[in-house]
């Protein structure tokens, strides 16, 4: 997510922050016999299932192999001697033969459905045999699905910036004071299908990978992609009434996809594409005549739930739905009650967003599946752990804002592995029928998977919304969790299996003074303080990767083991530099998280502004312990708290320190950029890595002003002038493994 966008608190829940926990023992023990005893890590071959648990996979190493990157702020992808990098694709390249070149200049006048999104974020590769399958070997033809998240950079896309043809003249601002003036129909066009997914083809060459502007896989899934509702029958039945809209009166469609960030990827071959921050893109210009429990889950997801007075005021989106009440490309974004009922406007457009949507990359005329009973959220990621044979899959999702939870989805159907290359005819199998969870982080190093169920009391009985089914559950997710005393986080980001051990870890981006205090911390979200550098910024401003251990290594397991891997801290951060970092491997804002199968490595991107004012965004590496390799720690914290010095510790549980030889930097970004979204080929031996929303923080185009980047036509690749987004290409000059 860009990290200069607000993020809304939406979690107003009185749900404790372990308050009620606090008073544990550190030292409970079926800690101890789970880390150390019958069900330890020892013991996991003997498991059920697990016999073949990382087998076909090297051991991580001892040390990684490169030159950790010095911090820096220069305006290129800076790597460690030895490796190069090439750029894949950029913002706006043509997708096919028909498009024209993209002008760097705003000065397009197609739609944009025919070019490469903006902002990249998460992405994944999918093997072509010679047969033109699936493939979950390497071959070298490949299709390389990849994310778009925001428009927050659109005023590159035009000529002068965004306009809105109102009573001010020329005057827009991201999310910000816009005039109520009607957007201009090709400007919010480009803004709106610049979002969503890019399919392209790759083949490996003499040269490397490249893309095949000839290939008919090659394609765009965007906000206008229609896409079915897919769920439970009795399930749909319930939801459907809640998602009509006047494009689609039945309830049992809905119209593309949103604020495309963190991704999975399925056993059987398909693509997971989570909607994170959608409701930002919504306003209401009419009175909506809500239902107390629409009032109270549209507060809960940050979405408008009240008219807004004409004239220039605080927007919560770009203003598209100005170009026109009459069609349904524009119109859809204004939720307002306009018509008789809700077949005739789109007051339940909002209920179309906000899940994991499956699409199958080598089959385009398939119809993409949005699967509503994983649930609905600020989607980040949907990572799948290992598979095992009869067993169920269980698939491991944060909720991206402040305060909110990390859930987990376990599939009915149990593994098959014939069904390898099923595509969407398996994720309706799996993704079908399940069982959703919300994760409560106890304070003796334990937790406790929640199911959210209509047979749950706490959820049943709720006070702040009536839960009628367990369809409301699934369009209500939040307000579920909140019921039940999920634990809330420190901004849940990226989730990521560790392929060896099946350990999952989640990256927790950061958390503000408002949320984190010394009197708010607990076990699992510990330390509060005023960072040390010029910004000065306080709460939890550096972020952390939790990452814990399923009982019995079973995705149906309704207990785990917790401790924090990482804080992110300046070296010179005092007590909040508990990891102990130094120059060569501090960081802030852990966003991205991503395990290389052929090295072990865990990868770490960053999406900060806590720590740019020494260093731009970054990838490191690290060697992953295991669950239970450190111990109990004491976390001493201090800020400034309305004006008073406040003071506290917090017990927690902490991995084994990684020092300088197993944590590094390995690339520093471009200025303003964020580093997400990563994937690797050729056994390792190449590195996808996305770069998002270099410049980010360049003033409006039509001021002249410098820009903050111009990456990457400041290094000779596409035309130069304005920055661009773009996937990169990463490879060592001796042609070996990637960190080692």
């Amino acid at each position: 997510m860009s990290h200069s966008n607000a993020d809304p608190i939406c979690n107003t829940s009185d749900n404790t922050h372990f308050q009620d926990v606090l008073s544990s023992s550190l030292s409970h023990p079926d800690r101890r016999k789970f880390l150390l005893g019958g069900l330890g890590l020892s013991s996991l071959a003997l498991l059920p299932g697990c016999v073949t648990m990382g087998a076909s996979l090297p051991p991580p190493p001892s040390a990684l192999g490169f030159t950790a990157v010095d911090k820096g702020l220069l305006d290129n992808v800076i790597l460690p001697p030895g490796y190069q990098y090439t750029v894949l694709h950029a913002t706006g390249d043509a997708l096919n033969t028909k498009t024209p070149p993209y002008t760097n200049l705003g000065l397009e006048t197609d739609d944009w459905s025919g070019r490469i999104g903006d902002h990249h974020d998460g992405m994944d590769i999918f093997y072509i045999d010679d047969k033109g399958q699936y493939s979950d070997k390497e071959t070298l033809r490949a299709v390389l699905c990849v994310n778009h998240e925001s428009s927050a950079d659109a005023h590159f896309l035009h000529p002068q910036g965004q306009t809105s043809n109102g009573v001010n003249g020329k005057k827009f601002s991201q999310f910000g004071d816009w005039d109520l003036g009607k957007r201009p129909e090709l400007e919010a066009l480009k803004e709106i299908n610049l979002h969503g997914i890019s399919v392209v083809e790759i083949h490996k060459t003499s040269a490397g990978w490249r893309m095949d502007p000839s290939s008919n896989l090659n394609r765009r899934i965007t906000p206008q992609t229609p896409m079915r509702i897919s769920g439970p029958k009795e399930v749909i039945e319930a939801i459907r009434q809640q998602l009509i809209t006047r494009w689609d009166t039945s309830g049992s469609m809905s119209r593309g996809t949103l604020n495309n960030c963190g991704h999975g990827k399925t056993p059987w071959g398909t693509y997971l594409s989570c909607e994170e921050n959608w409701a930002m893109y919504f306003q209401t210009h009419a009175n909506s005549n809500l239902t107390p429990n629409e009032t109270a889950s549209r507060k809960r997801y940050g979405l408008p739930f009240a008219a807004v007075a004409s004239g220039v005021q605080k927007a919560t989106g770009q203003g598209w739905h100005t170009v026109s009440n009459t069609d349904d490309r524009f119109a859809r974004w204004n939720l307002a009650a306009l018509g008789a009922n809700a077949e005739k406007d789109f007051r339940h457009e909002a209920n179309t967003f906000g899940y994991v949507v499956e699409l199958d990359p080598l089959k385009p005329n398939e119809t993409p599946a949005k699967r509503t009973i994983m649930g609905r959220l600020a989607h980040e990621a949907a990572v799948c752990g290992l598979p095992v044979a009869g067993e169920s899959l269980a698939f491991y999702m944060g909720c991206d804002s402040r305060n909110e939870y990390i859930y987990k989805f376990v599939s009915a159907a149990t593994w098959d592995p014939k069904d390898v290359g099923a595509g969407l005819v398996a994720g309706d199998k799996y993704l079908g029928e399940g069982r959703l969870y919300v994760a409560k982080f106890n304070a003796d190093g334990m937790g406790e998977w929640l199911e959210l169920t209509m047979s749950d009391p706490r959820i049943a009985q709720y006070g702040p919304f009536k839960f009628n089914s367990q369809a409301d559950i699934y369009l209500n997710t939040r307000l579920a969790a909140d019921a039940v005393g999920a634990t809330p986080m420190d901004r849940p980001e990226w989730g990521a299996v560790n392929p060896r051990n099946g350990e999952i870890y989640f990256s927790l981006t950061n958390n503000s003074a408002a949320n984190r205090t010394p009197a708010k911390v607990n076990a699992a979200n510990p330390r509060a303080y005023t960072d040390v550098d010029g910004k000065k910024t306080s709460g939890n401003p550096n972020g952390h990767i939790i990452r814990f251990k399923e009982i019995g290594s079973r995705s149906t397991s309704k207990a785990f083991a917790w401790d924090i891997f990482l804080f992110g801290a300046e070296e010179d951060g005092g007590d909040a530099n508990v990891s102990g970092l130094k120059a060569s491997n501090s960081f802030s804002s852990p966003d991205g998280l991503w395990f290389s199968k052929a090295t072990g490595i865990c990868w770490i991107q960053t999406d900060d502004n806590a720590f740019t004012d020494e260093t731009n965004c970054m990838l490191l590496a690290a060697i992953p312990g295991q669950v239970g390799d450190g111990g109990k720690f004491t976390v001493n914290n201090k800020m400034m708290v309305d004006g008073s010095l406040q003071t506290g510790s917090q017990d927690t549980f902490i991995s084994a320190t990684l020092g300088e030889a197993k944590l590094k930097r390995f690339l520093v970004s471009p200025k303003g950029a964020e580093v997400t979204g990563l994937t690797e080929a050729d056994g390792g031996r190449t590195l996808f890595v996305n770069i998002q929303h270099p410049g980010e923080l360049s003033p409006p185009v039509a001021s002249g002003r410098p820009l903050e980047s111009t990456w990457p036509g400041n290094q000779g690749v596409g035309p130069a002038g304005r920055p661009r987004s773009a996937t990169i290409v990463i490879t060592r000059q001796d042609g070996g493994l990637i960190g080692l």
